[in-house]
């Protein structure tokens, strides 16, 4: 166990080394370099958040169904408009990324 955890941490350091012969003056980034990498993190949130919270509708309203079968067309269309408020704001945040 301990000769694979040396090793692991010997092929990355090597895999590191790079990193440390790179140039100060080639290593200044202004803000605007950064405003890709922060766009996908943020678009990544959204989706994840997006994708947790349209699981828990569908869990709720299956619930929901199962417990008063004669309410399915009501429950049915809260949950389709719940999904589309939802993945809205997916689609609102993919546009403002691609504004940026």
């Amino acid at each position: 166990m301990k000769l694979k955890m040396f090793a692991l941490m010997a092929v990355l350091f090597l895999a590191a080394s790079p990193i440390f012969a790179a140039d100060a003056a080639a290593a200044t980034y202004s803000p605007k370099d950064w405003k890709p990498v922060f766009a996908g993190i943020g678009m990544a949130i959204a989706s994840g958040l997006c994708g947790l919270a349209q699981g828990r509708a569908v869990a709720g309203s299956a619930e929901a169904m199962a417990r008063n079968p004669g309410a399915i067309a009501a429950i049915r269309g809260a949950l389709i408009l719940g999904l589309v408020l939802i993945e809205s704001l997916a689609l609102y945040t993919l546009v403002i990324i691609f504004s940026v």
